[in-house]
């Protein structure tokens, strides 16, 4: 019998969560998400859980990698439905997440990256380590930063989150508690989460909650060039740059120009919204538009299929990307809009 991809119990104070799908690095597909969301809901009114613990089964090496990218192509070549059902299971996930009643601890042991951000990122605590490897790489498959990245990206000191949105950037190890996408930082994450269970959070004491990051000399010029009101201005500032620069400039050059612009919009929408929820209804209208788009196939088969690494985007170019063009995935859907428990 085939083990359950996400195994969800009570051990001592918690309710403990282990995702087990370790041939995929335990990248998010619907049945995990609603498995997720039932032990949530469960736990939320029961008196004997004081806190939930989330972590990855042992001997694999990421936490949670992403999505069910492929499921989402394969649907975006067709109608779509099965890739919305995907991301209205995942945002609500997200949301509940983030509105939790009780401490929610992540340790993001491994890669994390995509759904495995919104799965630990919205919680209360997130444990970093020397094996953390995160990053928001949708816009080298056509994608944008989504899982809350609306919220929580704009948020990060200074620019951070504009640069780690538009480039995809990896943080590894301490660069992770550095930028605030950890809230703290072990050299031994070993038998963390058997003792969260047993003692609750304050079995974080002791752990690291400061550090300063590796890249900290460049931060100066992510501020300035990523504050800039177009992706065109932000090429423009870091190709007049240094060699740093000059670089993060090659690399955007190799993106998806239609996730670029989505991208650097999302995050000054997000950074504008009233709550949570608000954003992540954003976050569905585009999703639900940019999986049907040759742009996200053509990511797909560039990266995860024939993997040439040679994507021929459509549009091909940042002046493509018309302000018309853009406007339509931030429309409201209708009636087909992301709707949560409890609203109005």
């Amino acid at each position: 019998m085939q083990e359950a991809s996400v195994i969800a119990r009570k051990q001592g104070k918690a309710g403990r969560i282990t995702l087990n799908r370790p041939k995929a690095l335990h990248s998010l597909n619907l049945d995990m998400c609603k498995r997720m969301i039932d032990a949530l809901d469960k736990w939320a009114d029961d008196d004997g859980v004081e806190l939930i613990v989330v972590d990855h089964a042992e001997g694999t090496r990421g936490f949670c990698a992403g999505g069910d990218v492929r499921m989402l192509a394969e649907s975006g070549a067709k109608d779509g439905k099965e890739a919305r059902e995907f991301f209205a299971a995942e945002y609500r996930l997200n949301t509940l997440i983030e509105e939790y009643p009780k401490p929610y601890v992540a340790i993001i042991d491994g890669v994390t990256m995509g759904g495995g951000v919104g799965i630990s990122v919205h919680g209360d605590y997130r444990v970093a380590t020397p094996n953390t490897l995160f990053a928001m790489p949708e816009s080298g498959i056509g994608l944008f930063p989504d899982v809350g990245g609306g919220w929580f990206l704009p948020r990060l000191p200074g620019e951070l989150g504009m640069w780690l949105a538009l480039t995809g950037e990896r943080l590894k190890g301490e660069d992770v508690l550095a930028v605030g996408v950890a809230t703290h930082f072990t050299e031994q994450p070993e038998g963390l989460a058997d003792t969260l269970c047993e003692h609750g959070v304050s079995a974080l004491e002791g752990l690291k909650t400061e550090a300063s990051a590796s890249f900290t000399d460049h931060i100066p010029e992510i501020d300035a060039c990523f504050a800039k009101d177009s992706v065109e201005s932000i090429m423009e500032c870091l190709q007049d740059g240094s060699d740093w620069a000059k670089a993060q400039a090659a690399g955007l050059k190799k993106k998806s120009p239609l996730t670029l612009k989505i991208a650097h919009r999302q995050l000054h929408e997000g950074a504008k919204c009233k709550d949570f929820r608000e954003n992540m209804r954003m976050e569905f209208r585009i999703a639900s538009r940019l999986v049907l788009t040759k742009s996200f196939h053509e990511g797909v088969r560039a990266v995860l299929i024939d993997k040439d690494n040679k994507p021929d985007w459509t549009p091909g170019s940042l002046d493509e990307v018309r302000p018309i063009i853009l406007d339509t995935f931030f429309e409201s859907l209708g009636e087909d809009e992301l709707t949560f428990i409890g609203d109005k």
